[in-house]
């Protein structure tokens, strides 16, 4: 019934096949206490799922600014050099879901997950957020050709994906607000990029 870890952050449950193969893919840097406290939620989560899935996370070096949207797109390419995934699901350190039905899967459509945050009152801040907590098939995500690589620092790249998404004739799939329910861990301000702040 219970699923097995494997080495590197891989799962699957011993006593079925799973019919989701899924890649989690989690941008980092300098979160330590945070990815600690994830990881810690969300094995367990994912494997009453049932789902075969490895947990990639995507660690930037030096003192650039951050940059989620590339480190992204790279964990999508390096987690299929490990499997054959049909699924990806683009994931917050700092976003711990609190509903076990909120399912990590992919669908016909690009899927936002955390449409409810704690920080926000549970609510959407506005329509067209994409960011925190995101699915998409593999075929999707090559369609909308991945993530946008030139935002170095907070905001902006969740935007540009959700015109992407448009653009490729894709609708936005949301889980529901009872459902899509996260608590966001305390970290500090993040600097904003210079493509946002223009804005």
């Amino acid at each position: 019934m219970f699923s097995r870890s494997l080495i590197g952050g891989r799962s699957r449950p011993s006593d079925c096949c799973s019919r989701h193969s899924v890649a989690i893919i989690v941008p980092y840097r300098k979160r330590d206490q945070q990815l600690r406290t994830f990881l810690y939620n969300i094995h367990p989560i994912l494997q009453r799922q049932e789902l075969d899935y490895g947990i990639y996370v995507v660690e930037q070096d030096g003192h650039t600014k951050f940059n989620r949207a590339m480190l992204m797109n790279i964990g999508f390419v390096k987690a299929l050099e490990h499997d054959d995934y049909k699924c990806f699901v683009f994931h917050d350190v700092d976003l711990i879901p609190e509903n076990d039905r909120n399912m990590y899967t992919c669908s016909k459509y690009p899927r936002h997950l955390s449409v409810a945050i704690d920080i926000f009152n549970y609510s959407l801040p506005y329509k067209t957020i994409f960011g925190g907590v995101s699915s998409m098939t593999r075929e999707q995500f090559q369609k909308v050709n991945g993530f946008p690589n030139r935002y170095f620092g907070w905001g902006g790249e969740d935007d540009d994906m959700w015109k992407r998404i448009k653009k490729a004739g894709f609708t936005v799939g949301r889980s529901s607000m009872d459902v899509g329910r996260y608590n966001m861990l305390n970290h500090g301000p993040d600097k904003g990029n210079e493509i946002n702040t223009m804005r």
